[in-house]
């Protein structure tokens, strides 16, 4: 067994001149290797690259790829004195990666996708070059992550913390500030934290540095860790603190400064000075650069098991043939899909139990990306009023997916005139089995709504984005390209949020099995 494992793997290095033989045909066929696999997934590549294009947040990703390119280069004298060579235990890894990439691609979650493909572009190296190539290069191939964009998951958790903080600094400094949700006052005038608030800029931009700076400055892994760590928190609490600045700042001027662009521009210095005081921070336990030492050598050679061309080419085309089938086979399912009509109409009942069709009660709407189809209705129950909106997807595709970022209750265009303190799970009754719902408050000058909210996907209620994308990954797996759709409940309110909570949950016991045999009939259609 001991010998099977040693042949499958190879030998990893030799300390001999010979071993800076291996490298230029390796060198080659390992670049046009990554090189196709981009051009295989080029449309996930392209995806991250138009995303660093129109994004602020993200613009770091076009140094990414150089700068992982730079810190390789700086190894090269230590990389010509391991010989490289294919290890086939790379593949199970490979075939994973793929499989995820897939599974990613049909339920359109962009950010696993990109995941999934910049780590295939470690494993493949592992395959072409070996484990040791891999260990050697393991920070700089792993600084590629940074490419992807991703970290949107945390800004409400940034949101609500940087509201807390600014708060709690107000109230420290003596100022009267009554708040709501992520809306505020104080005596001067009205404050909202909003998504460029915050500070996931900060925090992204400071985590991709500290690493690098760790990497660079630091040979102890406690000295790296412990300089991540304040890269981590360094940003958050400056971020907290540039808040209640900026509303000091509007306060003590009357509202006539850092209340417009001016607000951003003292943002970003502070940002800088910010930076600038950790870097010096860090520069404390700085470690001089650790003197090249002898690799280990093996005490018996294999010359015979040389990393050439032909086995380093052959290697690499079964890895771009693996590559290749991903994208075959989801283009394969998509093609399947596009043969179910996209046209659709969902009908809502006019009447069940006690509730009848009423006139509208709100101009509000919800705001939802590409549905197949819209319906809503109002109903009236005594003096109870229920607005119910439905967004019916058949199809799900890029740009047109139920589980979107860009659904939401109130859009950026909107938000002059609605005001969304709070959206939270809670606990209800959905066809007489428990469930959650998404409950919501939303403000205007003139109106004040109840929200419920929850997807309905291949049969089940759920208001999770993480199940429901799972839910649609398996029935596209398995063939079974089902529909999805968005239930919207809404209802006015005065002060008691509990009272309206009540007239929701009977018009859900009531209605609720009629609004479904008309999404069953709209599914069957």
């Amino acid at each position: 067994m001991k010998m099977s494992v040693e042949a499958l793997a190879g030998p990893q290095q030799i300390n001999t001149p010979d071993s800076a033989a291996e490298w230029p045909a390796a060198l080659w066929l390992t670049s046009v290797a990554v090189l196709a696999l981009l051009g295989i997934y080029h449309s996930t590549f392209a995806s991250m690259v138009a995303i660093w294009w129109r994004s602020e947040t993200f613009a770091h990703g076009f140094i990414i790829f150089p700068v992982s390119i730079w810190l390789i280069w700086r190894e090269r004298c230590e990389l010509a004195r391991i010989i490289p060579y294919p290890d086939y235990r790379a593949l199970p890894l490979l075939i994973s990666l793929g499989f995820a990439w897939l599974a990613a691609r049909l339920v359109d979650v962009l950010v696993i996708e990109q995941l999934m493909l910049i780590g295939m572009i470690p494993v493949l190296i592992w395959l072409l070059l070996g484990r040791t190539v891999l260990t050697k290069l393991a920070f700089p191939l792993g600084f590629l992550l940074f490419a992807v964009p991703t970290g949107e998951a945390l800004v409400p958790i940034l949101m609500e913390f940087t509201a807390d903080f600014t708060v709690k600094m107000l109230q420290i400094t003596r100022i009267p500030v009554y708040r709501e949700g992520t809306f505020f006052s104080i005596p001067s005038g009205d404050w909202s934290v909003v998504e460029a608030c915050s500070g996931i800029r900060y925090l992204i931009a400071s985590i991709t540095l500290g690493f690098l700076y760790a990497y660079l400055s630091y040979r102890s892994m406690v000295r790296r860790m412990a300089f991540i760590v304040l890269a981590l928190c360094f940003p958050i609490i400056a971020n907290g603190l540039r808040a209640y600045m900026i509303v000091m700042i509007g306060h003590l001027s009357g509202m006539k400064l850092a209340v417009g662009v001016d607000h951003v521009i003292y943002g970003w210095i502070f940002f800088g000075i910010v930076m600038l005081f950790m870097f010096w921070i860090g520069s404390f336990w700085t470690e001089p650069p650790q003197r090249s030492a002898e690799l280990p050598s093996f005490t018996t050679k294999i010359p015979e098991r040389r990393a050439n061309a032909v086995r380093l080419a052959a290697t690499a085309g079964i890895a771009l043939v693996i590559s290749v089938f991903w994208p075959a086979r989801a283009a394969y399912i998509d093609s399947l899909a596009d043969h179910i009509a996209a046209s659709v109409k969902v009908e809502l009942p006019q009447a069940a139990g006690f509730w009848q069709t009423a006139e509208a009660f709100t101009e509000w709407e919800p705001s939802y990306v590409g549905p197949n189809a819209k319906a809503k209705a109002f109903y009236r129950s005594g003096a109870d009023t229920v607005g119910l909106y439905v967004m019916y997807y058949r199809h799900q595709k890029q740009g047109g997916e139920l589980i979107n970022s860009q659904n939401v209750l109130v859009s950026p265009e909107d938000r002059q005139v609605w005001k969304m303190p709070e959206e939270k799970p809670m606990k209800a009754r959905l066809n007489g089995a428990p469930g959650t719902v998404l409950q919501g408050r939303l403000h205007s000058p003139t109106q004040r709504l109840l929200t419920w909210r929850w997807n309905r996907i291949s049969g089940r209620y759920t208001t999770n984005d993480y199940i429901g994308k799972l839910l649609e990954a398996k029935d596209k797996l398995l063939g079974a390209v089902k529909d999805g759709a968005a239930v919207i409940l809404v209802t006015p309110y005065e002060d008691d949020v509990r009272t309206a909570s009540e007239v929701l949950q009977r018009f859900v016991d009531e209605m609720l099995p009629s609004v479904d045999r008309n999404l069953n009939d709209a599914a069957q259609s």
